[in-house]
């Protein structure tokens, strides 16, 4: 069955009351059932018998009204949530959320010379249409340039029509060029195949019209033709989109003129992401959101709001694809929408919601079920009057303990419901026995060992001299748990060339003593007693050390580095006495020394664009490979600075990091004075932030779906168990789900994520997230329910895992493939019946091209030989271990303009696409995206501006090389100053900030990151992509 769908208007996602079943405003219910639905605004419910709760609804994913109990007064023991269908998919009015016909408009002329005629605007019946036509500029009609579809002007009375909004203005929008646009007519007579060459005048029922055929200005012609009349012009060859990085399906042939130029369509009737985001945050920021209702989508990771926890996770701990699962893997299948979540289990809370509570059963340890071992939870029911319960995720019944009996209420639910974390909360902790420790020993505090590479290099660079000076002020702030005085981590020094040396920094010695270990081949470590220490007992002698270490090494000449032995000495001292812990390295060069994990330059130009690409990224096994075990199984984790001045494969030097849920951090070219504080700013957060040791993380989940797959800085040794040495509150892991058995819309699909850690104090811990998703039959549920940057966050990681076995050409083929079976699967069964040449996105995914796109563009799938491959790998990896918010940002630049900011106002300006026509010549705009930080500066920057930011006359007088603003005394200064300084807390590392000026040689790095231009290095815009992938689905559907 059809859906009738919310159509965009140009402004794309103004709310328009009163459509599509659903009354303007939040919470109220359908008029009349919708599809689906179970109609009847949501009330308290009366108890039916357990295990008979139908879903209520509300529409607008709103929690129902406030009623006593977490889940509403309903029969239901905890857990057995009352369903309430998901919220509209985001940034998009409460109307009928089926759909939004995407408003293409397409490139600049030269360059999709004469597709207008192919394809139009999305409007189908029951349309928004837009209350006052656009201008005519948007509708040049010219000869071969036909109209769109009867749909536009005469919407077929379909069961919705009556309610549109605005049927007298017959023009929707304007007429964007179509899927043909990359080399051919149209298809003809319902073929899909694109054919080269222009098509005979008229064929295919096809009329065309004349040059003075045009109607009205402003209104479309209607063509009477058997197709509804897409017609397209001779030798519309397309928008050219080949470039060096598009090879295969990406490439088109040149546009080719027919007729006049054309007039330049507004981008803006394409969905823009920026409009997402601010209309999310306008509908949704500051709320609370509560999680007590099952499948309930989430605010975007751009919105800014506060979670309640009332029996599921918050989605700052996870995030889905979709928050609807389809009840079978045939309409999995079907449909191809990945089915995953984002787990990020310490994530960080802000300080206005609750922590994290820990529950403590003493010797017993947690209440877990016989049969699948999920521990206690909100969807556990329990039966007998209390003495019994059943486990949601197998329908096991187990006994109660007696220690852990509680009466029932008279709504079978137990009577210390809200005292229990573990019954009422989605996320809790568990304090682990020593069941859950190695060896049934109790846990060790962890430690960290700082190793630093005293080569020539890092020596002339005065690194080794920096990193010695912060370490005397940065080992105050190790962290600690809460309310501690001090922490109980213990440091140890370690320098390094082609020999290692160790100290003992024994607080009882008036001086430091240096052991030498020259035989790397069998490494061991010379000294227990000394080498980890409380840093505040021996503070003294460590300061010490930390003076002498620049000076005893300032006259070397080593430029030879090893590097395997390093992370094997840091591992033996981490066994030796018995704790986990965590490496900082601060390396310089490939490790060329004669020594275990020996490596060599194998970066060959020569092989991008080939078959054997994929070689560059592949890790050179053998030593590493078994380090990243032996780190794993000890809880060591390894974080890497690299401070190359050439190549060090990446790709290889930090597997071992990626694999034990480390960080990778690249200077390039370092120098103090321009790299000194972007590095001692990432070594800081590096050094204090909250994280766990020797972790061990399991999904499980209720009948009939499993986790299969799992991405992310983990080592799996087994197909269940995710092993982390560390996790940290940056690090995420992608989860992937399969169905093995049919889903029931009734119990809707249920996960726990369970991992056992050890604290920073030393104590080991389960943390336990719980998230609940329904289940449907109709498609049209699992579109609505969607998440974008989610699913983006998905195909990122899955690419990216792919491209170490498979040609680069062929992941983005199968990358843009399974996108445009997603979207062909929505038009085919969701979408309402329209003509061929509209391009209908569901509107929950309205702004997924865009996003796909710039992963396309990125640097490890471009192939180019003017990236460098150890720029590529970096990327790559650090990529793997992201999290939502970090992916969205990556793929989406936000790009601030600052020229017109409100410096009275607290709030930072509203971002603008990112594209090159957003800025201007006498603007100034702020672009970052978690790893890079630009102020553009317009040739034509008003030089009063130029004088209160930077204190210089004129734009020719600021210099690029500035690191950091000028602090001055004026308004403009310090607003912009707070800008930057609230984007910097926010990201998980530092960025340095790069002065570009337009049209100077530094602005190619900043142009690489306007994501809806064309790619530097190859890649299309924005606009030739959705052309390309309207083209895709055509064929799909065909």
């Amino acid at each position: 069955m059809s859906q009738q769908g919310y159509v965009a208007t140009p402004p794309y996602s103004q709310a328009q009351p009163g459509m599509g079943g659903y009354p303007a405003g939040f919470g109220s219910a359908p008029a009349q059932p919708l599809y689906r639905h179970y109609g009847g605004p949501p009330q308290s419910f009366p108890a039916p018998p357990t295990g008979m709760m139908k879903p209520v609804s509300s529409p607008s994913g709103m929690p129902p009204p406030q009623v006593p109990s977490h889940y509403g007064s309903n029969g239901q023991q905890n857990g057995a949530h009352p369903q309430s269908y998901p919220a509209p998919p985001y940034g998009q009015p409460l109307q009928s959320p089926y759909h939004s016909m995407a408003h293409q408009g397409p490139p600049p002329a030269q360059q999709l010379t004469n597709q207008m005629g192919a394809m139009n605007l999305g409007y189908g019946p029951g349309a928004v249409q837009s209350p006052q036509a656009p201008p005519t500029s948007h509708l040049t009609q010219q000869q071969f340039q036909t109209s769109p579809p009867t749909a536009m002007g005469h919407p077929p009375m379909g069961p919705h029509s009556s309610q549109m909004a605005h049927p007298q203005s017959p023009l929707a929008g304007p007429t964007m060029a179509g899927p043909q646009s990359m080399g051919g007519p149209p298809p003809m007579g319902g073929m899909g195949r694109p054919f080269p060459g222009p098509p005979p005048p008229g064929a295919g029922g096809f009329q065309q019209p004349g040059p003075g055929a045009a109607g009205p200005p402003g209104h479309p012609q209607q063509l009477q033709g058997q197709f509804g009349g897409q017609m397209a012009g001779p030798g519309m060859a397309g928008p050219g989109m080949a470039g060096p990085g598009m090879a295969g399906p990406f490439q088109g042939g040149a546009a080719q003129m027919a007729g006049p130029p054309q007039k330049k369509l507004d981008p803006d009737s394409i969905p823009s992401t920026t409009q997402v985001i601010e209309d999310d945050q306008a509908k949704r920021g500051g709320q609370v959101y509560t999680t007590n209702l099952r499948g309930q989508v989430p605010p975007l990771v751009t919105t800014d709001y506060t979670v309640q926890d009332q029996g599921n996770a918050s989605p700052r701990f996870m995030r889905c694809t979709t928050y609807s699962f389809p009840c079978t893997a045939d309409l999995a299948k079907q449909c191809q929408v990945p089915l995953a979540t984002i787990i990020k289990p310490f994530a960080t809370v802000p300080k206005n919601e609750t922590p994290m509570y820990v529950v403590n059963h003493g010797e017993t340890g947690p209440i877990r079920c016989n049969r699948c071992k999920a521990y206690m939870c909100p969807y556990m029911q329990f039966t007998d009057g209390g003495r019994r319960y059943q486990c949601g995720f197998c329908n096991c019944v187990n006994e109660v303990p007696a220690f852990y009996f509680q009466h029932l209420d008279h709504m079978g639910k137990r009577v210390d419901f809200y005292e229990r974390p573990e019954l009422s909360l989605g996320s809790y902790e568990f304090a682990a026995t020593l069941d859950y420790c190695k060896n049934n020993k109790p846990a060790s505090p962890p430690a960290y060992i700082f190793m630093i590479d005293v080569s020539y290099a890092n020596i002339k660079s005065g690194l080794v001299r920096l990193v010695c000076d912060e370490l005397k002020t940065l080992l105050d702030n190790l962290p600690r748990e809460d309310g501690a005085e001090s922490s109980m981590v213990k440091v140890g020094f370690v320098t390094y060339n082609k020999i290692l040396h160790f100290y003992n920094v024994k607080s009882a010695l008036a001086q430091p003593q240096m052991m030498v270990v020259s035989d790397t081949a069998e490494m061991f470590v010379p000294l227990l007693d000394g080498f980890l220490v409380n840093f505040q007992e021996s503070r003294a002698v460590i300061n010490n050390l930390l003076d002498q270490i620049p000076d005893m090494f300032a006259d070397t000449n080593e430029s030879e580095t090893v590097f395997a032995p390093v992370i094997q000495a840091g591992v033996e001292a981490l066994k030796a006495a018995e704790c986990s812990g965590k490496l900082f390295i601060f390396h310089s060069s490939i490790p060329t020394a004669e020594a275990p994990g020996k490596l060599k330059n194998r970066d060959d130009k020569k092989l991008i664009n080939t078959e054997k690409e994929k070689t560059l990224f592949q890790p050179q096994k053998a030593v590493y490979e078994q380090l990243s075990k032996d780190c794993v199984s000890q809880g060591c984790s390894v974080d890497l600075f690299l401070f190359p001045s050439q190549y060090v494969d990446i790709a290889t030097m930090g597997d071992v990091a990626t694999h034990t849920g480390g960080s990778v951090f690249k200077y390039s070219n370092f120098q103090v004075e321009r790299d000194g504080q972007h590095f001692l700013s990432d070594l800081r957060k590096d050094v204090e932030k909250a994280i766990g040791f020797d972790a061990i993380m399991r999904v499980r989940t209720s009948t009939g779906f499993r986790a299969t797959d799992f991405f992310g800085a983990i080592h799996m040794n087994n197909t269940t168990d995710v092993e982390m040495a560390a996790v940290d509150c940056d690090k995420a892991v992608t989860v992937e789900f399969k169905h093995d058995d049919t889903l029931s819309e009734e119990t809707g699909a249920l996960m726990q994520c369970a991992l056992l850690y050890t604290t920073i104090s030393g104590q080991r811990r389960l943390r336990i997230h719980n998230l609940s998703l329904n289940c449907s039959a109709q498609l049209s549920e699992l579109y609505k329910s969607c998440e974008t940057d989610a699913l983006i966050n998905f195909f990122a990681k899955s690419a990216y895992r792919a491209m170490l076995n498979q040609p680069l050409k062929t992941v983005k083929e199968i990358l843009v493939n399974q996108a445009a079976h997603m979207l062909a699967c929505y038009r085919k069964n969701c979408a309402s019946p329209s003509a061929a040449s509209q391009l209908i996105l569901p509107d929950a995914m309205k702004v997924f091209p865009v996003y796909l796109n710039s992963l396309l563009k990125t640097g490890p799938l471009v192939g180019s030989a003017e990236l460098s491959t150890d720029d590529r790998a970096h990327q790559r990896l650090s990529t793997t271990a992201m999290g939502v918010e970090d992916t969205q940002l990556l793929l989406y630049p936000r790009l601030i303009p600052l020229h017109n900011m409100d410096v009275a106002s607290d709030v930072v300006p509203t971002p603008v696409r990112c594209s090159e026509e957003r800025l201007t010549d006498a603007g100034m705009f702020l672009l970052e995206n978690g790893c890079s930080l630009f102020l553009w500066l317009g040739q034509a920057c008003p030089p009063e501006m130029i004088q209160s930011i930077f204190n210089v006359p004129s734009l020719a007088h600021v210099s690029i090389d500035l690191r950091s603003l000028p602090e001055l005394d004026n308004p403009q200064s310090q607003k912009l100053r707070s800008i930057v300084d609230s984007l910097l807390d926010q990201r998980p590392s530092s960025m340095k900030l790069m002065i570009v000026k337009q049209k100077d040689r530094s602005e190619i790095m900043f142009r690489q990151h306007l994501v809806e231009d064309k790619g530097l290095h190859g890649g299309a815009s924005y606009m030739d992509f959705l052309c390309y992938v309207h083209r895709e689905i055509r064929q799909v559907l065909t």
